[in-house]
């Protein structure tokens, strides 16, 4: 009888406790089957005492030798990234963790160190090309009307555009206020700025179908008959199309427009701790890394106090 089978069973345990237990995503959840099947493919271990240093440090030699594949980050003459190389290696780290949890015998998850990275760049566009990308959507057909809602709401909220897309349609615009279910299934408070307000209103009365959802496809129906909702590839070219519309030559994505919400919350004096909630990170220390690009006013600051001689009396 091979042992092996015993590894893959508590991988899949492992992976039901990740999901009801943890509260994890679907999505992270089959994001961390893939990368321990991949490790232990790899390797070839067959009982849990098997995972030791050395066999971790021939995974690593592995991944570090693999290729992007084609199509994703990189192209197929890069090698794999340090950032994904460390996927699998935190997928390992948990699985480890649960392990000795449950009382089995294997590598302590404290000798897994991940590589280093380096810090962590964030896509913006100008506050000129924001503007223009606001308002791009002119027009007052159905389309243009509700893609005026949508990128109002994104700038308004800094919500992840799976969360904008979650949204239904039911929501009260008298508090200009509205709670999003975000990631490990937390419940978080978002705010509608006026004009965000307005443009949702003026979308809702506009709109003919009867879907639930906040945002739905236009001229594609449900057997039902009711329109689809939005899915975040089709926000994802929504903006794609009017950034191009406003001239803007960068990349603009749903999630350029968040860190736009969280800098210009930031740039204003806001208070990390509150962008913290309002964007719903778990870790503080993933909402420090837009402080580094709201430094600019620290400049004039310099300029303006340092090496001035005060007026004082001789």
């Amino acid at each position: 009888m091979t042992s092996k089978h015993e590894l893959s069973a508590l991988k899949y345990e492992f992976l039901e406790y990740v999901e009801i237990e943890r509260g994890r995503a679907v999505k992270t959840v089959e994001n961390y089957d893939h990368y321990l099947t991949r490790f232990l493919e790899q390797t070839g271990v067959s009982e849990p005492n098997h995972i030791t240093d050395l066999v971790v440090r021939e995974f690593r030699l592995w991944l570090n030798r693999q290729k992007a594949r084609p199509g994703r980050v990189g192209s197929d003459h890069e090698a794999l990234k340090k950032k994904t190389q460390n996927y699998y290696l935190i997928a390992l780290r948990a699985f480890l963790k649960f392990l000795r949890k449950r009382g089995i015998r294997s590598l302590e998850p404290e000798r897994i160190e991940l590589a280093k990275v380096g810090e962590r760049s964030i896509d913006l566009i100008t506050t000129h090309e924001l503007d223009r990308l606001l308002h791009a959507p002119e027009g007052v057909d159905t389309k243009e009307v509700r893609d005026r809602a949508l990128l109002q709401l994104l700038f308004s909220t800094g919500l992840r555009v799976s969360e904008l897309c979650a949204l239904n349609a039911d929501i009260d615009l008298s508090v200009s206020e509205l709670s999003v279910r975000g990631k490990g299934d937390k419940v978080r408070v978002v705010f509608l700025s006026p004009e965000a307000n307005k443009a949702v209103q003026v979308w809702l009365q506009k709109r003919k179908d009867m879907s639930d959802a906040l945002f739905v496809t236009l001229g594609s129906r449900t057997k039902e008959g009711s329109e689809n909702r939005l899915t975040p590839r089709s926000v994802q070219r929504i903006i794609k199309g009017y950034a191009t519309k406003a001239g803007i030559t960068r990349k603009v994505t749903p999630h350029v427009i968040r860190h736009m919400f969280a800098t210009d919350l930031l740039s204003n004096g806001a208070d990390l701790r509150a962008v913290q909630i309002m964007l719903g990170h778990a870790n503080i220390g993933t909402t420090q890394i837009y402080t580094h690009v709201t430094d600019a006013h620290l400049r004039e600051i310099h300029k303006k106090f340092h090496g001035k001689k005060g007026n004082q009396n001789p």
